[in-house]
């Protein structure tokens, strides 16, 4: 580039003063109206005509355009209103495809403070456009409303842009007042200059310029908040709304307005919004961002059900709810974060297909090392003096999440802070928290879902919210009493007189994470809320079998999240109303009496006595059927619950989201009588997604008994080998596909079943969990996890097969007759032939059946 090159602004005299334009140049002016602005653009585009330069206008702005239509113009019709980072991702594009030496001018920035009401973002788009600019060897114009900005933001701008130029119409006389010429200077160049005719003078009279500059003074006096960012005014100007009675109507309009720029896009999440919160239900979600822009979808979940229970008119659920006491980081930070850091370009490149996944690999690798804006430090430190030491947890609460269709479900991480030390190793553990968080929007799970969806395109800002861990201290750990995923639909009943429309728990001991996730080794107690005491499993050693053995905790000596087994815990004596929640494990007692361990207390968490003799669950039920009315839509929602001295539930909704539910209202009729040698599998419940009847081109088999004799490298390389049938093979339209396997998919633990990730599975159209007792290898019945609303949202059937069971028939003998094809579709594979079967559906068809009602499941050859 070179950037001696000059180029005219159309005017001679200014020209003189900054020596001309150079290639690269960035030229803001700030102007008191879009006239002033016209004024400078007019002549220089037309000179930049004459010398037969490409000239392309960037149109977005809500005020008349300010070039006339022209076959020589180039014209960008460009929508702020899809957020920052589609416009910013457009106006990227647009360079790259216009290529070096163009000419441009852009609308005036002011007008994107409608679309993304903070100034704070208009100066990230200048950031990430200016030097893309510069780089292509362009001159482009672009203009600033002098009293709509920070100085912040104006400060932002000047350090990044190469001119920039105040323009004031004062006493019917044009001056401008050149603030940055890079480059360039001389004696005069940084004046006040008055335009005379073609010319532009300094005013080197002393009197002149005071003249000038007091009147500039005095108009700023009558705009004190000139220096507020767009919106903090927007909030001033919320605040008086409240506390005017009279002011229904504008209140109500304000309270969309702000939805539209706090809360979220969704159509109806933003009815839910307008019809729960009040203006001074926003203002006092306001006091609480850090940042500017959304909350997020977990954020706005979490206090719509606050809102929901608090408003219900036929229940006083204060005496049931813990208070509120989170923070939001605005989503805005997350961009704030990638600019800041220079990350930009890659965050573009990572948007192409591509470089889908490399550059986004290159990307998390780099979120995990920045550093934040000073700004949003100091926003850090005082959330941080406000929890003091109290444990809190920082969660993932993207715009996309929790929403009608995307539930994100374990898409993002989330982290606890034990929130011990000094106030500065308090705030590196909380700042870690956040990088790890913003990376994982670029984890291959993430990236794979959001493309698998057709959101890969969209905007995905991270939000954050931080909440208080409820709970109490127990010796040096803490947790709640209770935690759980609440369900308002159970398209898992295991029982046929069960009604799905009453709900369903899964409920632990301790911190939460062990409902949400497949834990190795442990399974929470599942409870259909309209027969909480019957169990989805038949005798005593299945509920010894299918229980709870240990409880995650924060340790606060340790500073961290902990696991500790039940045993431990009870012998360590934490005090517990252990009896409410379990029974004695009689029979193991005994044999540790046996080994010398007499008196110690073994518990098998069944929570008989809790649901029997107290309202817990007719608690929960209401709970989850009057989010539903309003939400006019099943929920999933998240809880903790702790109990006063005085035995009353006092419940923490800490999520809240529309629960993504499947076939509950497809009709299935399943032949009455089908030939025994035409049945591949018969079972009677277990499965969840609800009422299907799917026709099936493949099946894949992972052999359990060879499985367990694997090394654990090829454990590994089993998953990794399913995951290149999943893309060679599965496709749920063509070559609908079911997949069955010993014990748990997705586990981390190879010797409870295969290890692989949700992207290495995605394709196939059913899963099947095949119970093998001999090696261990045990189901999960996952109903409400994150790895079932993995399956329900990517539509996948969920079964378990428990071939021990008198309900279950399994057909090996059929299926070992049929040919194994893997060698044939995966050669470099063909060593692990033995334990990976491949069989094509015989001519006549396979068909797999399942319905609710009746609770029937079944597998067979089509005639």
């Amino acid at each position: 580039m070179d950037s001696a090159i000059r180029v005219t602004t159309g005017y001679a005299g200014l020209d003189k003063i900054l020596d001309g334009l150079r290639i690269g140049d960035n030229v803001v002016w700030k102007v008191d109206s879009m006239a002033d602005y016209r004024y400078f653009v007019g002549p220089f585009v037309d000179a930049a005509l004459r010398e037969g330069k490409r000239v392309i206008y960037m149109r977005f702005g809500d005020h008349e355009p300010l070039l006339g239509a022209s076959p020589s113009i180039v014209v960008h019709q460009l929508d702020p209103r899809r957020g920052f980072e589609s416009f910013a991702a457009r106006i990227h594009s647009i360079l790259s495809e216009e290529g070096h030496g163009a000419f441009y001018v852009f609308d005036c920035l002011s007008d994107l403070l409608s679309a993304w009401a903070t100034d704070y973002m208009v100066g990230n788009f200048f950031r990430v456009t200016c030097p893309y600019l510069f780089e292509l060897d362009t001159v482009a114009y672009f203009a600033l409303i002098r009293s709509r900005h920070s100085f912040q933001t104006i400060e932002r701008i000047r350090d990044t842009t190469q001119v920039l130029i105040d323009v004031y119409n004062h006493e019917q006389s044009f001056h401008i007042h050149p603030l940055k010429v890079w480059q360039r200077r001389s004696p005069t160049m940084f004046l006040p200059h008055r335009k005379e005719g073609e010319q532009f003078l300094p005013l080197t009279a002393s009197f002149e310029a005071t003249d000038l500059f007091s009147s500039i003074a005095r108009r700023d006096t009558e705009n004190a908040q000139r220096h507020l960012d767009h919106w903090h005014r927007l909030f001033l100007q919320a605040q008086e709304l409240a506390g005017d009675p009279a002011a229904q109507t504008e209140q109500q309009n304000m309270v969309s307005h702000i939805c539209r720029h706090m809360i979220g896009r969704e159509a109806r999440i933003l009815e839910l919004a307008a019809e729960c919160f009040c203006l001074q239900d926003l203002l006092d979600i306001k006091t609480r961002v850090i940042g500017t822009g959304f909350i997020g979808g977990k954020a706005v979940g979490m206090l719509l059900a606050r809102q929901i229970l608090l408003r219900a008119p036929d229940y006083h659920w204060e005496d049931h709810l813990e208070a509120h006491d989170s923070f939001f980081v605005g989503s805005n930070v997350y961009y704030s974060y990638i600019v800041h850091n220079g990350w930009w370009p890659l965050f573009m490149r990572q948007k192409k297909k591509e470089t889908y996944f490399s550059a986004a690999a290159e990307l998390r690798g780099k979120m995990l090392e920045g550093s934040f804006p000073a700004t949003i430090r100091e926003g850090f430190h005082k959330l941080l003096e406000y929890y003091g030491q109290y444990p809190i947890i920082v969660r993932s609460s993207s715009l996309l999440e929790d929403s009608f269709g995307n539930a994100f479900a374990g898409k993002y991480d989330s982290f606890f802070c034990v929130n011990q030390g000094t106030p500065e190793e308090r705030l590196a553990q909380f700042e870690e928290a956040v990088r790890k968080i913003f990376a994982s929007t670029m984890s291959e799970d993430a990236l794979t879902y959001r493309q698998q969806r057709g959101l890969d395109q969209q905007d995905e800002q991270m939000a954050l919210l931080i909440q208080r861990v409820s709970g109490a201290y127990r010796g040096h750990y803490f947790f709640p009493e209770l935690a759980g995923v609440g369900v308002s639909y159970n398209t898992f009943v295991w029982d046929r007189g069960m009604d799905p429309q009453a709900g369903m728990l899964r409920l632990v001991l301790g911190l939460g994470t062990r409902a949400v996730d497949r834990v190795e080794g442990d399974y929470p107690r599942l409870i259909a809320l309209d027969a909480p005491l019957k169990r989805p499993h038949k005798d005593q050693a299945d509920t010894r079998r299918f229980s709870q053995r240990s409880v995650d905790l924060l340790d606060v000596v340790d500073n961290r999240l902990h696991t500790v087994s039940l045993l431990d815990l009870s012998r360590q004596g934490v005090d517990l109303p252990w009896q409410l929640y379990g029974v004695k494990d009689l029979e193991t007692m005994r044999l540790l009496e046996n080994r010398g361990r007499k008196g110690e207390q073994v518990w098998l968490l069944t929570f008989e006595r809790l649901l029997a003799d107290t309202p817990f669950a007719s608690l929960m039920q209401r709970l989850l059927k009057t989010l539903e009315r309003t939400y006019r839509y099943p929920v999933d929602v998240e809880f903790t619950v702790n109990f006063t001295p005085q035995g009353t539930a006092r419940i923490d909704v800490v999520q809240c989201r529309p629960l993504q539910t499947k076939g509950e209202q497809v009709q299935v009729e399943i032949p009455e009588k089908i030939e025994p040698e035409r049945i591949f599998f018969r079972s009677e419940g277990n499965f969840m997604g609800g009422n299907i009847s799917q026709p099936l081109r493949w099946l894949v088999w992972v052999e359990p008994e060879e499985y367990v004799q694997l090394h654990m490298s090829d454990k590994y390389e089993i998953a990794r080998l399913i995951g290149r049938l999943n893309k060679r093979l599965a496709d749920r339209k063509d070559n609908p596909t079911l997949l069955l396997g010993p014990g748990r998919w997705g586990t981390s633990t190879p010797s409870l079943g295969v290890p692989i990730s949700f992207s290495e599975i995605n394709n196939f159209t059913a899963l099947a969990e095949v119970a093998f007792s001999s090696g261990n290898l045990m189901p999960e019945l996952s109903y409400g996890s994150h790895f079932f609303q993995d399956l329900v949202e990517t539509d996948i059937f969920y079964l378990a097969l428990f071939p021990e069971n008198n309900k279950c028939f399994l057909n090996d003998a059929w299926r070992r007759a049929q040919p194994n094809a893997l060698e044939g579709l995966m050669p470099a594979s063909s060593r692990l032939k033995h334990v990976v079967k491949v069989y094509r559906a015989p001519k006549e068809g396979l068909r797999l059946m399942a319905d609710v009602v009746s609770q029937q499941l079944v597998c067979f050859l089509e005639r």
